[in-house]
């Protein structure tokens, strides 16, 4: 089993956020593999699809974004999993605006819902990807505030090019898909 994390806020009032395009990518590629997220366990919405006789688990931790590891953790330990099968989507201040990256594992890069998951499974030798939500003013307003026109624009492409990257995740593995997407140009 593999499990693929997105990252937000639950509630309508958090819906499309910057800190929620975790939530908005997973949509995107459980939309396109006709799964529902509508399972409740662990303190998330899950919904899950057979690959090739695997099992991939969707998850949208509700326990906010700060305490996101709660979820994840309780995930971890209810299949027995390893921390590399599990990937995570969450948004990055410090990367440009629609611009992505995948990782192996890493540090949390201050992010509160990364550091959250770090705590809760003990390691940071899961895989994931960061979505550049840009910066602008104070870190709490900038992340809960909604994309401007424009912005969005460039940000609806971002998601359905990391949606596309989570298809070639399970196609073509993580290498291949790192060294099409981290290109400088993407």
């Amino acid at each position: 089993m593999r499990v693929i994390v997105g990252l937000g806020n639950p509630g309508r009032q958090y819906a499309h956020t910057r800190h929620n395009v975790g939530f908005d990518v997973l949509d995107t590629f459980a939309k396109r593999r006709k799964v529902k997220i509508l399972g409740r366990q662990c303190h998330a919405l899950v919904g899950s699809f057979d690959h090739y006789g695997e099992q991939i688990l969707l998850v949208k931790p509700q326990t906010f974004m700060n305490e996101s590891g709660q979820a994840v953790g309780q995930i971890v330990r209810k299949y027995h999993l390893d921390p590399a099968d599990i990937f995570v989507i969450y948004d990055d201040m410090d990367l440009p605006l629609g611009k992505i990256r995948i990782r192996l594992q890493g540090s949390s890069g201050g992010h509160k819902g990364m550091n959250s998951i770090i705590h809760h499974i003990h390691s940071t030798e899961f895989a994931r990807m960061r979505l550049g939500i840009g910066r602008g003013g104070e870190v709490i307003n900038h992340v809960l505030s909604r994309f401007n026109r424009k912005d969005k624009q460039i940000v609806d492409v971002s998601i359905e090019q990391a949606a596309d990257a989570l298809d070639m995740i399970l196609e073509e593995g993580i290498e291949a898909t790192m060294n099409q997407y981290n290109r400088a140009e993407s």
